[in-house]
């Protein structure tokens, strides 16, 4: 797998899921997509009988670390959900996931990242055998990540395609309670939520919009 980190173009949402980046990957150097520029995946053709989930992970109550949360609901307003694709507004990764490993086909996770170095609001495309599997700079704000839920899937037997999708986040920690994004993340949402349709449909899970 390329080690090359890549930001999604604001200006491009349609190709968010080829021009998405691997965050928590430090050697290559970070190449910003231009847009317009990403290839074109051919998605395989949607099969009713492979399911697929999303976790979008965080805490409403935490500004930006509600990121996910927030992306859940834009999702859920702007596109008609298939039978065969679950969406999960979830607080945290658990080991109790691990029955969506077991029968599903294809996983994501939604989460807030921080310390990339990237402006708030960027969105990262990573998969989990490149996440850092320790809390490090360019982590998720969680302490499962999926990697793990993958690594202790394997142990059992399961498989599963695994992917993470996660915004660069502005204030995760603020020091009361507070529901809502920051400008920049905010105004970010409809890419990160682009970038989630986007990669469901190159995995054969295609969704169709709303209205």
């Amino acid at each position: 797998m390329s080690a090359e980190r890549r930001a999604v173009a604001p200006e491009a949402p349609a190709a968010a899921a080829e021009a998405s980046c691997a965050a928590g990957i430090a050697p290559a150097p970070e190449t910003a997509c231009e847009a317009g520029t990403a290839p074109a995946a051919e998605a395989p053709a949607a099969d009713p009988s492979r399911r697929a989930a999303v976790f979008f992970v965080g805490n409403r109550l935490m500004m930006d670390d509600g990121v996910a949360p927030a992306a859940f609901d834009l999702m859920l307003d702007t596109f008609e959900i298939p039978a065969n694709v679950q969406l999960l507004d979830v607080g945290c990764m658990a080991l109790d996931m691990l029955g969506y490993v077991e029968a599903c086909d294809v996983i994501l996770t939604v989460d807030a990242v921080d310390g990339t170095g990237d402006a708030p609001g960027t969105v990262y495309r990573f998969e989990p055998d490149a996440m850092a599997r320790h809390a490090g700079p360019e982590a998720s704000l969680h302490d499962l990540k999926l990697v793990d839920l993958f690594d202790a899937a394997s142990l059992m037997g399961y498989a599963a395609e695994g992917y993470c999708l996660g915004m660069q986040v502005e204030n995760p920690s603020p020091s009361e309670f507070y529901v809502g994004l920051t400008p920049a993340c905010e105004a970010a949402l409809p890419l990160l939520v682009e970038t989630v349709a986007a990669e469901l449909d190159r995995r054969g899970f295609p969704l169709t919009r709303k209205g």
